[in-house]
């Protein structure tokens, strides 16, 4: 359990975020990747990574259960400013780095994909921020590289998600595959990436980084000042605790 990187062949590494059952992080899980994806792109010898991960889903977001029982807001400033340290490593590695999403990729996770500089998908993707529903705010800036605004807003309104086959018709997914297919199908689109010259790549991830129209650090930083707000004025923790006592409820009777 946990992050672990591989290097399956010459010029690529493939991180993997390991958190049963849904991929939930903590908050030095988020740390631990922020540090993995940063230090992997350093490498000299890495020239693209891809971002996997194991299990039911990509990823499922924060581990509510832990801002639950932490008391104050100590767990919550932990998560911002974790997940804006994982979600920065992502978009400032040095190398592209190819998201490869399966089963759901919700909250946290669409900030990764939202960074990523390459998506693709398995045939079973779900994408969403059903932060309304859970108490917070926060990743409509990643979700917005992903989807048209008007879409991007009557998602988060709703909490509703959207499927890898939606996002591949608006561009942002690169391709959609059966299951089965998705870590091949990463695996060559980060092949045919690093077959590039290193130090050119590097400084084309620069260069596209430099011109993005939106600042993505600030943006989500932005962001997070109203989910602070949230839990200081008490719906923050109320919707968290609705959300929760709903899902222990479900596994219960599973």
């Amino acid at each position: 359990m946990g992050i672990s990187t591989a290097r399956p062949e010459p010029g690529i590494a493939v991180v993997t975020v390991d958190f049963p059952p849904v991929n939930a992080l903590p908050v030095q899980g988020w740390y631990d990747l922020a540090d993995t994806v940063r230090r992997t792109g350093t490498d000299l010898r890495v020239r693209c990574i891809v971002l996997a991960a194991t299990g039911r889903g990509f990823n499922a977001g924060v581990d509510l259960k832990e801002v639950q029982r932490t008391p104050g807001h100590r767990a919550l400033i932990g998560v911002n400013r974790a997940c804006a340290a994982a979600f920065s490593a992502v978009y400032d590695c040095e190398v592209p780095v190819v998201a490869a999403v399966h089963g759901h990729c919700l909250g946290g996770g669409i900030g990764l994909v939202g960074n990523a500089d390459a998506v693709v998908a398995s045939d079973d993707a779900v994408f969403g921020l059903p932060e309304l529903d859970r108490g917070a705010l926060g990743a409509a800036t990643h979700l917005a590289r992903l989807v048209p605004q008007h879409l991007m807003r009557t998602l988060f309104y709703t909490a509703r998600t959207v499927s890898a086959q939606e996002l591949h018709r608006h561009g942002s997914v690169w391709q959609v595959v059966p299951r089965d297919e998705l870590h091949a199908t990463a695996l060559q689109l980060a092949r045919d990436i690093a077959a590039k010259d290193g130090s050119l790549l590097r400084l084309a991830k620069a260069a596209l980084n430099g011109i993005d129209p939106v600042d993505v650090h600030r943006s989500y930083r932005y962001e997070q000042g109203f989910t602070f707000e949230a839990a200081l004025d008490g719906v923050a923790d109320r919707l968290r605790g609705t959300f929760l006592s709903g899902k222990d409820d479900k596994e219960q009777q599973s």
